[in-house]
């Protein structure tokens, strides 16, 4: 019987940890959790998973944990991109704060600086010239982009598909990869030098389109007051489901891994926080006996995908060349009306 071919990408933003409640450190915190990095990585090749590891600056700037990241890269088997946390990546601009700690708000001049040091420091260290990336802390801009661009970079990862806060949307992005607008990376554009290639995000029911709309409607008054988007999780009407085992559960998982199939959708993209493979260390994933957990988890979308479809594994630039061969990405927007709104 065919089976069509779905790519599998995982990624793992590869950072210090901390305690996620607590103030952004400079030099207050600990890179433990990479340890776990070389047998994660020969969990991973068990499965023929090729995973990226977007490393940040703290990551490379420890001689122990370098170490790690060497033994954990030496098969060839995986891909390093970089991945920037504005309060731990040199040079340093003043105390971070909330609003400082998510990239798209900087000066494009202070991202510049921070991004040479940051990929400078993993040249040197692991010998590695990055081509892949992702914000600390999502999001992407124009300004941003245009420097990646610029620096060489042919994939970023920084789009987090309906999801906003008060300091960037990805409510409208598309939900698979594309070639973004420079001026405009959430939509897109005719530019073939760098992609976007997005998390896996969307719902446990078809038609993506329809429940981004009724999804967006809820996160805002009244409907936020009434605590309306709970209520339509609880009952399992709409469930926003992001393909993270931090975030969700495998039944979910594997739902949303459904429906991307249903759709066509030619990538499934998991992520993940390293810092998630060490018990308890920043309050987000509390999950006892972590990395086993996490790893459990993997194996169970990984081999539920392999039931319905033909998987081939690979590292974020390989997906984007693979793609890129194929000529097989988002190249329309085809917007929807619902009532006088419309959602592409």
């Amino acid at each position: 019987m065919f089976k069509r071919e779905v790519m599998f990408v995982l990624s793992i933003d590869t950072e210090e940890e901390w305690n996620w409640e607590a103030e952004f450190p400079e030099h207050n915190f600990s890179v433990n959790n990479v340890q776990f990095l070389p047998a994660f990585q020969s969990f991973c090749e068990s499965l023929a998973i090729r995973p990226t590891y977007f490393i940040d600056y703290p990551v490379v700037d420890d001689a122990q944990a370098l170490n790690q990241v060497k033994a954990t890269i030496k098969s060839g088997k995986c891909e390093v991109g970089g991945h920037l946390h504005p309060w731990c990546n040199p040079p340093y601009f003043g105390k971070t704060t909330e609003f400082e700690s998510h990239v798209v708000n900087l000066p494009v001049a202070q991202v510049e600086a921070k991004l040479d040091r940051l990929t400078n420091k993993i040249q040197r260290t692991l010998g590695v010239t990055t081509r892949s990336f992702r914000t600390g802390r999502w999001g992407i801009n124009s300004d941003i982009m245009q420097l990646l661009k610029s620096r060489g970079f042919k994939v970023d990862s920084s789009v987090y598909p309906l999801y906003h806060n008060k300091h960037f949307s990805c409510m409208d992005a598309p939900l698979t990869p594309y070639w973004p607008d420079i001026n405009a990376p959430n939509t897109l554009g005719i530019q073939r030098d760098i992609m976007e290639l997005p998390v896996t995000v969307g719902f446990n029911r078809e038609n993506f389109d329809f429940w981004r709309y009724i999804s967006r409607q809820f996160e805002q008054a009244p409907f936020t007051y009434l605590r309306a988007t709970g209520l339509l999780w609880q009952t399992n009407i709409m469930r926003k489901i992001y393909l993270s085992p931090e975030l969700s559960n495998v039944s979910d998982m594997q739902s949303l891994v459904d429906k991307c199939i249903d759709r066509g959708d030619p990538v499934i993209h998991m992520y993940l926080h390293s810092s998630s493979l060490l018990d308890g260390v920043t309050g987000f994933y509390a999950q006892e006996q972590a990395f086993k957990a996490m790893c459990d988890a993997i194996q169970a979308v990984v081999q539920h995908m392999q039931v319905k479809v033909d998987v081939t594994f690979a590292t974020i630039s390989e997906c984007a060349a693979i793609l890129t061969q194929r000529d097989h990405l988002v190249k329309t927007a085809k917007p929807i009306a619902l009532g006088d709104q419309k959602i592409a």
